[in-house]
């Protein structure tokens, strides 16, 4: 892949996406993305499933390589050679929609696994950090429980506060509430709210339209590989302009 490593006006801009394309095969996902993501902005990202949400959102860290375009994160371009992509990733949190916690390691283990291993943290301070996460989330009380032992709203609070144990300065959740039993989606969704409150820079990939309403700054509706919209949530949730936009969002706009 050759990229073009120019650097880029970030104009105040978090995360900056330009002309990403992504295939898989003969079938392409994403075509021409672009989007902006502000410090301390929520976005969430909504549209039907094989749009390219998680396909996006995946490539903002680098997790799927894009074909053509470019990523910069606070300024640096992700795809270009000479960039650290590991090192930037620690500013990056992950949340994934199966949790992905290590089960032969304790709740506390999975939490300071990263911070010893990649930041150097020494084991006490990262202790220190990970239960003062975990008390945020409502789990100090799990520290050495055995991920198999947990709910599965109990491993997605976990796998929080594992990635805010890296201190990140952006957080991706890849439809964190997909797996859960509807009873415990809102234990979840309450702990991204405090996020959202405290300032987290957050982009959201989600089918909980409640959320996308009441707590983005931002929705991105995609369709078939693109941004067909983009907007307020107010705006998005009552007068969405595009007609695929009014179709998905049909059932909730007469909520």
């Amino acid at each position: 892949m050759s990229m073009n490593e120019s650097a880029v006006p970030m104009d105040g801009c978090m995360v900056r996406i330009e002309g990403l394309r992504k295939s898989f095969g003969d079938l392409e996902v994403l075509r021409d993305v672009n989007l902006d993501v502000a410090p301390g902005e929520v976005v969430t990202i909504i549209g039907a499933s094989g749009s390219g949400k998680s396909t996006l959102l995946r490539c903002i860290n680098l997790l799927e390589t894009p074909d053509a375009g470019h990523v910069w994160f606070e300024g640096s371009d992700l795809t270009a050679d000479h960039v650290d992509v590991n090192g930037l990733r620690e500013d990056i949190g992950m949340v994934f929609q199966g949790f992905n916690l290590f089960n032969n390691m304790d709740v506390l283990d999975n939490c300071t696994l990263a911070p010893v291993t990649l930041k150097k943290m020494g084991k006490a301070e990262a202790e220190a950090v990970a239960l003062a996460h975990l008390e945020s989330v409502g789990l100090a009380d799990f520290a050495h429980a055995a991920p198999a032992t947990l709910s599965g709203g109990q491993k997605q609070r976990v796998a929080i506060a594992r990635a805010l144990c890296m201190n990140p300065k952006i957080m991706l959740f890849d439809e964190p509430t997909s797996a859960l039993d509807p009873q415990i989606v809102g234990e979840v969704l309450e702990v991204m709210r405090g996020l959202a409150r405290d300032g987290m820079t957050m982009v959201v990939v989600t089918h909980e339209m409640e959320f996308a309403r009441t707590v983005s700054d931002r929705v991105v509706f995609m369709d078939r590989g693109v941004i067909a919209e983009q907007g307020e949530p107010e705006q998005m949730f009552t007068e969405p302009a595009h007609p695929r936009t009014r179709a998905f969002l049909a059932r909730y706009l007469r909520s």
